[in-house]
Formats: C-alpha cells, structure tokens, sequence
C-alpha cells in the first residue's frame, strides 16, 4: 500500500478459503480477513482497540460470565475495551481493521465501548460547511469523522503523519502532490507524512481520517 494513489483495502485483502490472514497496514493498524466459517479465538489488548467492519457478517463473542455475542455488518464499528477477552467468528467472508488507541486516549463522549455504530452515522452534513468529529486521539494518532456540503473542501496543507482517508459516502476529488484523485465510497488514499493534499467534495462527501503521529 504505497502512498499518492486511491485503493480499496477489501480488494487488498481478499479473504481466503477456509484460511484468517492479518497484516500491518501501518503503525497501529491491523488488517484481517476471514473466510466464512473461520475464527480467531479470544484474546484481549493492554489497550483499547476499535474494531472496524468493512465487509461482511461476523460475531464478536465475549468470554465473560454472561458470555455476551454482538452482531458485526458491513461498515460497523465498536470499541473493544481493554483488557477485555472478544473472539471473532466470520459468517460470511468478512474484512476488518483493529485500531490500537493507546492506553491514554481521548475517547469521544458518544463513543461507548461495547456498542456498535457506523462512521457515517456520526456526523451530519450541513448546508455550506464541514462538519468534524474526534473519534479518538494521542499523542500518536487521531481518527477523525468529516461530513463535506457539496462544493465545499480543504485547501492544500502539509500532513504531519502518515494517513489514511477512508471515504465512506459520496465523491470527492483528493488533490495530492500536484496530481487530482477522484475517491468515491468505500474506497482509500493514503498520504505519506509531509505530503502536500486538499479535499474537494463535488457531492456531498463524508470520510473518516486515521493520521499517524510516529
């Protein structure tokens, strides 16, 4: 996954039969992809994680006492706490990503762990403006949620991480480098730290922006 070019993770990490892969995307950021049937059997972090669904139908099966399952569809995401021992059970061929926060992370108030929710949901689009919203950060990382009005953008500026766009309704034209990139949802660009990138949402667009400060 090299930067200054549009990619689709799914595409990338195309599940195998009867096989669970996982890769580093980058620093903080795991990918797995599961055939259906699969599993990978509990295990908890020192560190609150963020399970982000981007294909698929899986089960995230807590191993506590009331032995709790939670339903994961495509595009869903929920807050694993730390500490906490979750398994995940593929019923369809699913894609996800894991998200270390870090153990001293600002966490968004409507952000609850163990609730399930959608990027895309989070923030409104409004008439003339851009709409942002904190999902989480640290001293080494944010992830951020923003809602584009048509016609509006951000001009070019420098990013100091490494990051990935996910985009994740509606079109937009990502200029980086001097070069224009049209990115649609529920596809990808990556920018190298230092790059030189703009936002121009031709419809309304919305994204997420995971940035990594190491």
């Amino acid at each position: 996954m090299e930067s200054g070019q549009v990619f689709e993770i799914v595409k990338e990490s195309k599940p195998i039969l009867g096989c669970t892969v996982s890769g580093v995307l980058m620093d903080g950021v795991t990918c797995f992809s599961l055939a259906e049937h699969t599993d990978i059997s509990a295990e908890s972090y020192p560190v609150p994680v963020l399970h982000y669904n981007l294909i698929g139908n899986s089960v995230l099966e807590y191993k506590t006492a009331e032995g709790k399952t939670i339903n994961i569809q495509a595009g869903d995401c929920i807050l694993k706490a730390a500490g906490t021992d979750i398994g995940v059970k593929a019923d369809t061929d699913s894609v996800y990503l894991e998200i270390a926060l870090g153990k001293e992370s600002d966490m968004n108030e409507s952000i609850k762990a163990g609730q399930v929710f959608q990027l895309k949901e989070l923030v409104p689009y409004q008439e003339g403006k851009i709409v942002n919203m904190d999902i989480a950060s640290n001293e080494t990382m944010k992830f951020v949620v923003m809602a584009f009005d048509e016609g509006t953008g951000l001009s070019e500026h420098a990013a100091p991480g490494e990051a990935i766009v996910f985009a994740l309704d509606g079109e937009a034209v990502i200029g980086y480098e001097g070069n224009e990139y049209p990115l649609k949802a529920g596809e990808q660009f990556k920018f190298a730290k230092g790059g030189l990138h703009s936002v121009k949402a031709n419809e309304r667009f919305k994204m997420a922006l995971l940035l990594v400060l190491k």
